[in-house]
C-alpha cells in the first residue's frame, strides 16, 4: 500500500467544497481528464480474477483513476467482490487515491442477474401511478447501490411518436405531460428525494435522451429527428425541463440522433444554450454510449476522433462514457488551447463534488452479504407484484371476464408467450419467474385441466442474455417449423372449453438496433410471422378465446379485435407476469390500466398519437379510416364509472390565475375498482395550431360499489401556455375546452369551457 500524505481533501470534517478545491489542486492534467472517461472495454467488460494480480495491467487501465466503471454481466457476488477490488486498488495504489463510480443500467429493474424484475417501462407507465413509480425506482435503486452502483443511466423520458421504434417499450408513452410527472417520481425514487442530493441507499439517475430520439425517421433507432423548434419544445422538451425543474436529477445524456442536421452530442445550442441557459441545469451532462464516436464515424460532422472530442467536449459533453475513446486526446487539445482549462476544472469539479457527497472518499466498499439480503426483499416481490397488476390494460372484454373457477374444466394456453417469460431489453434476471402458464395453473383450481401448447415460435435464438444487448443475429423459426405447431395447437384447443392465446413479441424482435445484425426497428405493427394464421385456426374453432397480449410496442391487432371477446395486453410485466396475469384474469384483482400509447390500425397510419393537430387525421385513408384501433388513455374495468360533468370555480380567469375544475365519478358497478380521471385542455383559437386536446392532469381514485368521488384539478398558466408566433411562451387570451373523462377518445369525454381574459 502507498503511504498518502494527510492532504485537507482527506479530512472527512471539511466542507465538500474545501476538499474538492484542494483536491483538484493537486492533480495532473492527465488525471483531471481521466476523472471525464468511463472504463469498460481494456480490461472491465472482460475481467478476469488473474487481473488483480497483474500490478502492470491494473496499473495500465486505473492508473490515473477514472470517473466510473460500466456494467458487466456478473452476479451479486462477482460483483461485489470486483468492485470492492478495483476500489481498493484505487484507494491504495493510485497517487491520489480517488475511487470510482460504478454505472448500471435500471429501467425496469437493475440490469443485473438476482435482481428483482419489474414491468417494462411502457407496461409501468399504464399504471399512471407516481407514487408507484417513486416506491418502484426506490427499490431499483436500492438493489443497486447494496452492490456498489452510484449513477443509474436511467429513466428515459423520450416522447415516442413512432411506435416502429424498437426501443418503445424503454419509455413511458407519447405523452410530454404524463412522461414528466412519471419521470419526476422516477427520480425521486431513484434519488431518494427531490433535492438534488442521493441519499445513503439511492443512486445518480440520468434523464435520456435529450431530445427528439422518441421520434426518428422510420421508426429507426438512431436516425434523424428533423423537426421545428416548436415540435421539439412543445412536446419533446417538456418531460425533461419538468423533471429538472422538480427532481433535480444528478445527470442528463444527450440523444444519439441529429436535429436540424446537427447531432445532439454536438449542439450547442440543445446542451449549452437550452439546457444549461434557458433551464438553469447545473448537474453533470454525460455522453450516450459511444455517442461522440458517432460524430465522426456516423454522422460524419467530424473528421477524426480527436475533432469529435474536441466538438463534443467544447459544445458541453463533460463525460464520455462507457469508456474514453476520443475524450483520451482531451491532454493533448489542452495543451494546443483547443479546449479550455476552466470547463475541464469544472467538471472535474462536478464529478468530484458527487463522489465526496457520496462518502466513497471514507467509505468506498459493499457488503456481499448486506447485497444478497437486500436483493431477496420479500417487499420487493411485493411491489413486482403490485406493479404488475397495474400495468395489465384491459382492452376489450363482452363478458367472458373475469374467469369463474370451476366453470371450464380444460383451458388451453396456446402461443409463443405462454410458458416463456419475456422481460423486454435493458433487464435484469430474477430469482424466480412465473409464466402465464404457470400462473394460470396455480390460479385455475384443482377442477381444471390446463393444457398447453406452443402454436408456433417467433425465433429460435439460444444466446438471449440478461443484458439484451448480443450482437446476434435474429434467426427465425422455419415457416414448416410454424404450420406443424399451429396444426397441434388446434388439436390441443379442439379439446378445451376456453383457449388463451398469448401473442406478441420477444426481445429479439422489440429492442433497442445497433448494427446491421442486432436490429429491433419493425415497418409493420402486425403480428409477427405466423401467429396471425394461429390466431385465425384457433379462432375458427368457435370456441371463447382471451387474447392476452405480451409486447413491447402497440400491435395492429385489427381481425382479432373484432373476433375475440377479451382481449388483456400484459406488455412485459415482469417476474410476476403469470401471478398477475391469472389475477387479473380470474377476477381477484381488477383491472385499471390505462394505455400510454395509441394503437394504430396499420403502420400506413403513422404518424398517429392522440395530441395531433386539427388538420391531422380529419379524413380517412381510400383503403383504411384513420381512427385508432385504442385510443390513448383508454382502458376498461370489471366494473363501471360514470362522470358528471366538468364544473368550473370560475368560468373567466385572468391569465397569471389559476382556475380549478372538479368532476364526480360514480362507481356504477358491483364491485370496487380504481378509475384514472384525466383532464384534456385545448386552446379553442390561437396565434398557431394547436393540437385538438392536450393532457394537463390525472388522478387515480379508487371506489366502492355506488360509491361517488369528486375530483378537481388546478388548471395553473402553465397548463395553457405554448409557444406563440413569435416563439414566446405565453398565455393567450380567449376560450379553452376543458375535458374531463375516462380517455382521450371523444365519446369518453364532457367538456366545459374556461375563458382566459
Amino acid at each position: 500500500m502507498k503511504t498518502k500524505t494527510a492532504a485537507p481533501y482527506r479530512d472527512a470534517s471539511l466542507p465538500v467544497k474545501k476538499r474538492v478545491e484542494d483536491l483538484v489542486g493537486r492533480m495532473t492534467v492527465e488525471e483531471k481528464c481521466a476523472q471525464l472517461m468511463g472504463l469498460w472495454n481494456g480490461g472491465v467488460e472482460d475481467f478476469k480474477p488473474e487481473i488483480f494480480s497483474d500490478p502492470a495491467k491494473m496499473k495500465e487501465i486505473f492508473g490515473n483513476g477514472c470517473h466510473s466503471v460500466h456494467p458487466a454481466p456478473f452476479g451479486i457476488k462477482d460483483t461485489v467482490r470486483m468492485r470492492n477490488a478495483i476500489q481498493k486498488y484505487l484507494v491504495e495504489e493510485t497517487r491520489l487515491g480517488i475511487p470510482a463510480l460504478f454505472v448500471d443500467e435500471g429501467q425496469h429493474g437493475m440490469m443485473r442477474p438476482e435482481s428483482t424484475v419489474f414491468p417494462q417501462a411502457i407496461g409501468l407507465a399504464c399504471s399512471w401511478d407516481p407514487a408507484l413509480f417513486e416506491k418502484v425506482y426506490g427499490i431499483v435503486a436500492h438493489e443497486m447501490r447494496s452492490r456498489g452502483t452510484h449513477h443509474a443511466l436511467t429513466p428515459v423520458i423520450d416522447i415516442c411518436r413512432d411506435p416502429r421504434w424498437g426501443r418503445t417499450e424503454e419509455t413511458y408513452g407519447e405523452d410530454p405531460y404524463l412522461n414528466g410527472m412519471l419521470s419526476i417520481a422516477a427520480v425521486k425514487g431513484l434519488q431518494g428525494d427531490d433535492s438534488g442530493k442521493v441519499g445513503r441507499n439511492n443512486v445518480a439517475a440520468t434523464l435520456k435522451h435529450l431530445v427528439g430520439h422518441g421520434e426518428s425517421e422510420g421508426g429507426l433507432n438512431q436516425g434523424p429527428a428533423n423537426y421545428s423548434t416548436r415540435v421539439l419544445r412543445d412536446y419533446h422538451m417538456p418531460p425533461f425541463k419538468m423533471c429538472i425543474d422538480h427532481a433535480k436529477p444528478v445527470s442528463v445524456m444527450p440523444s444519439y440522433n441529429e436535429v436540424d442536421g446537427v447531432p445532439s452530442h454536438a449542439s450547442k445550442w440543445l446542451l449549452k444554450d437550452i439546457l444549461r441557459g434557458e433551464w438553469g441545469y447545473k448537474g453533470m451532462i454525460v455522453s450516450d454510449y459511444y455517442g461522440v464516436d458517432h460524430l465522426f464515424d456516423k454522422h460524419f460532422v467530424c473528421n477524426d476522433a480527436t475533432e469529435a472530442a474536441m466538438t463534443a467536449f467544447n459544445c458541453g459533453v463533460q463525460y464520455e462514457f462507457p469508456q474514453g475513446n476520443m475524450y483520451r486526446v482531451l491532454p493533448e487539445l489542452l495543451k494546443k488551447k483547443k479546449i479550455k482549462k476552466e470547463d475541464i476544472d469544472k467538471a472535474v469539479e462536478q464529478v468530484l463534488t458527487f463522489k465526496f457527497s457520496l462518502g466513497l472518499f471514507e467509505n468506498p466498499y459493499v457488503d456481499e452479504k448486506q447485497a444478497i439480503a437486500v436483493s431477496k426483499s420479500l417487499l420487493h416481490r411485493k411491489t413486482a407484484l403490485k406493479a404488475a397488476h397495474e400495468s395489465v390494460v384491459l382492452l376489450k372484454n363482452e363478458g367472458l371476464l373475469p374467469l369463474k373457477k370451476g366453470k371450464y374444466k380444460k383451458i388451453a394456453v396456446i402461443g409463443p408467450c405462454a410458458k416463456d417469460v419475456w422481460f423486454g431489453g435493458y433487464s435484469g434476471e430474477p430469482y424466480e419467474k412465473v409464466s402465464l402458464l404457470d400462473g394460470i395453473r396455480n390460479k385455475a383450481g384443482n377442477g381444471t385441466e390446463v393444457l398447453f401448447a406452443q402454436g408456433c415460435r417467433l425465433t429460435i435464438n439460444t444466446t438471449l442474455s440478461y443484458f439484451n444487448w448480443k450482437y446476434d443475429e435474429i434467426r427465425f423459426a422455419s415457416r414448416e417449423e410454424n404450420m406443424k405447431l399451429i396444426k397441434e395447437a388446434v388439436k390441443v384447443a379442439s379439446g378445451a372449453d376456453l383457449v388463451i392465446l398469448a401473442l406478441g413479441e420477444n426481445e429479439h424482435l422489440c429492442r433497442e438496433a445497433w448494427a446491421q445484425n442486432h436490429i429491433g426497428d419493425n415497418m409493420t405493427l402486425d403480428l409477427f410471422g405466423e401467429q396471425g394464421e394461429l390466431a385465425d385456426a384457433i379462432t375458427a374453432l368457435g370456441k371463447p378465446v382471451v387474447l392476452y397480449l405480451m409486447n413491447g410496442r402497440p400491435l395492429s391487432i385489427n381481425k382479432l379485435a373484432e373476433k375475440v371477446p377479451a382481449i388483456v395486453e400484459g406488455w412485459y410485466m415482469g417476474q410476476e407476469t403469470g401471478t398477475a396475469a391469472a389475477d387479473i384474469l380470474f377476477g381477484e384483482v381488477n383491472p385499471s390500466g390505462k394505455l400510454t400509447i395509441t394503437f394504430p390500425k396499420s403502420a400506413g397510419q403513422l404518424p398517429m398519437y392522440y395530441n395531433h393537430k386539427p388538420s391531422a387525421q380529419w379524413q380517412d385513408y381510400i383503403s383504411l379510416d384513420n381512427k385508432p384501433l385504442f385510443h390513448f388513455g383508454f382502458g376498461l374495468s370489471y366494473t363501471q364509472f360514470r362522470y358528471g360533468k366538468p364544473v368550473l370555480r370560475k368560468s373567466t380567469v385572468k391569465k397569471n390565475e389559476t382556475a380549478k375544475v372538479t368532476v364526480e365519478v360514480t362507481n356504477a358497478g358491483k364491485i370496487e375498482g380504481v378509475e384514472i380521471v384525466q383532464l384534456y385542455i385545448r386552446d379553442v383559437v390561437s396565434s398557431v395550431t394547436r393540437p385538438v386536446r392536450e393532457l394537463k392532469g390525472f388522478a387515480r381514485i379508487s371506489l366502492k360499489p355506488g360509491e361517488t368521488k369528486k375530483v378537481s384539478f388546478d388548471i395553473i398558466p402553465d397548463k395553457l401556455a405554448f409557444h406563440n408566433i413569435d416563439m414566446k411562451y405565453v398565455v393567450e387570451p380567449g376560450d379553452f375546452e376543458i375535458m374531463t373523462g375516462s380517455s382521450s377518445r371523444d365519446e369518453d369525454l364532457q367538456k366545459t369551457i374556461l375563458t382566459v381574459m
